[in-house]
């Protein structure tokens, strides 16, 4: 994690919930409760692909999890092209 990020993550750590402003943040009703799905993560699979070196850096140079940004950009090719890709 970069150093800014993990000083700034420090900081909320010490604080007490009452000095977080939730002021824009709806509160959370009985009928969000009713309605709300538990969702458990499927199990991975690991596979092998081949993609082509300038895609593969441009993942690497977004971000440090690339592999779980490659990830989510296939679910949501996936999810774009089948009207009943189940999550």
């Amino acid at each position: 994690m970069k150093k800014h990020i993990q000083t700034d993550l420090n900081a909320i750590d010490v604080m007490s919930d009452d000095m977080i402003d939730t002021s824009d943040a709806p509160e959370l009703t009985d009928n969000f409760f009713s309605t709300a799905k538990w969702r458990i993560p499927k199990t991975k699979v690991k596979v092998t692909i081949e993609i082509e070196p300038d895609v593969l850096d441009w993942f690497k140079s977004d971000t440090k999890n690339y592999k779980h940004q490659l990830a989510a950009a296939l679910r949501l090719y996936a999810y774009a092209h089948q009207k009943k890709f189940s999550y």
